[in-house]
């Protein structure tokens, strides 16, 4: 990999400086490598002593970039990349040039980095969702970062990776993959605090927002899911790991045609726990799975049965409306020796999508009360 540099609110910096990328050599014509120059406009735009200097991408061209890593930390406490023209992957594996790299554009250690615009990020990940190894966008130790109003497309793998992050904004992102297209989760993010991500709509393979080991603080609005996965917690305590999240907070949601709408996913043999979670006004459009707390998720078939889990507790569900196209509307499948506690159902009506049928749930070893639900969950007092 080419490497080079060493709130809710919508923000605009102040104009200093301004560095576009055709100033150093990108062609800008879809088939020219444009990584190198690409890296010597961020060496100048990282390096400028101005205020919120700002590295733009014009619009009405297409740069293919190779896999490439931004560096910082840089001079200014604010980094603006306006993205208003398009930023393609190579179309083919050779063209990586057996680059080793796990990741397509990184970010790393970049405080007050904006990333924003019109324009499109596409991974043209289809050769690779067969082996899904390179994530397309990722930021690590990025604090303060705000995305802002890009679409991302056809991710390799994961669309944006939000690693060691504190303090993150996004926004009005459009995030799109084939519905069958494995693991291009829409958003994923661990270890990061404080990340609020609003009015966005993502369709994808997997996940449309996945929050792992590491996260707390994590609010998220107005989301326009599917298809895909729908918004999950975990999976956490893969391979016995200690796994903690806890303060997230989703509300104002709709899942259309997902494989789940608010789930929560633990593996056999992990610990730590999962807590102080909230879904709150949440619309549901033939979702298979609306509501779904699994301790025992695998996603092979070789997982044996292990006494040990990550504890879930302290998890609400509120005003839930719409339809479900699967019988089982609510699942609670819980360990036996570890359970799910406090777990609160408000307001709740799921009805089946098909008219002539009704739903159900399914509780085990699950804890805590419900109110108004529909389905009925037997295993919580009323």
């Amino acid at each position: 990999m080419a490497t080079w540099g060493s709130s809710n609110k919508t923000y605009t910096p102040e104009a200093k400086s301004s560095v576009n990328v055709m100033q150093y050599g990108a062609a800008g014509n879809g088939k020219t490598d444009d990584s190198q120059a690409f890296l010597k406009a961020w060496h100048a735009v990282c390096g400028a002593g101005s205020n919120s200097p700002i590295l733009t991408i014009p619009a009405g061209k297409t740069f293919l970039l190779k896999p490439v890593s931004f560096k910082g930390p840089c001079k200014s406490a604010h980094v603006n990349i306006q993205v208003l023209g398009n930023i393609v992957a190579p179309s083919q594996k050779s063209a990586w040039n057996n680059n080793n790299s796990k990741t397509w554009i990184v970010f790393s250690d970049v405080k007050g980095l904006i990333v924003n615009g019109n324009g499109q990020i596409d991974g043209q990940g289809s050769v690779w969702w067969k082996s899904c190894k390179v994530l397309a966008l990722s930021f690590q130790n990025c604090n303060n970062l705000v995305l802002q109003g890009l679409k991302h497309t056809d991710s390799q793998k994961n669309h944006i990776s939000i690693s060691n992050c504190h303090d993150v904004t996004v926004s009005g992102l459009q995030i799109t993959a084939p519905e069958k297209s494995p693991n291009t989760d829409g958003i994923d993010i661990s270890h990061s605090t404080n990340v609020r991500i609003q009015d966005c709509v993502i369709g994808t393979g997997d996940d449309c927002i996945a929050i792992n080991d590491g996260c707390s603080y994590i609010n998220i609005s107005s989301v326009n899911c599917g298809p895909g996965h729908g918004i999950s917690i975990g999976s956490l305590g893969q391979h016995g790991a200690r796994n903690a999240v806890e303060e997230v907070h989703i509300k104002n949601c709709t899942f259309k045609g997902t494989e789940n709408g608010a789930r929560i996913k633990t593996w056999q043999g992990g610990s730590g726990y999962a807590r102080r979670i909230t879904f709150e006004k949440i619309i549901l459009i033939a979702a298979n799975n609306p509501i779904i707390i699994d301790q025992f998720y695998c996603d092979h078939g070789h997982c044996s049965n292990q006494t040990s889990a990550v504890e879930v507790s302290d998890v609400s569900y509120t005003n839930f409306q719409g339809t479900s196209s699967s019988e089982q509307a609510i699942k609670f499948k819980c360990s036996k020796s570890i359970g799910c506690t406090n777990i609160a159902l408000n307001a709740i009506n799921i009805t089946s999508a098909d008219p002539k049928k009704k739903t159900t749930s399914y509780c085990i070893n699950a804890h805590g009360r419900s109110s108004g639900s529909v389905p009925n969950v037997d295993c919580l007092s009323q």
